[in-house]
């Protein structure tokens, strides 16, 4: 039996099964957002510039490398 998955609107942002994904903050200048995903064990921050471009953060502060440039 297949049970739906959790789904509900927050604050500045979205729960989405164990998944909570938010806005953390942006420059409207620079045109860069973050968003933050979080689950019980691991949290991630997202940074993305207006061009496109994607840098992911662990919960220490450490850019992940991205093997896909």
């Amino acid at each position: 039996m297949n049970l739906p998955i959790h789904y509900q609107e927050t604050k500045y942002g979205f729960e989405y099964g164990a998944a909570k994904i938010e806005r953390c903050c942006s420059d409207y200048k620079k045109g860069w957002v973050v968003l933050k995903v979080e689950t019980k064990k691991e949290s991630l921050q997202v940074y993305i510039t207006k061009t496109g471009k994607i840098k992911i953060h662990n919960k220490e502060g450490k850019e992940l490398k991205n093997d896909n440039k």
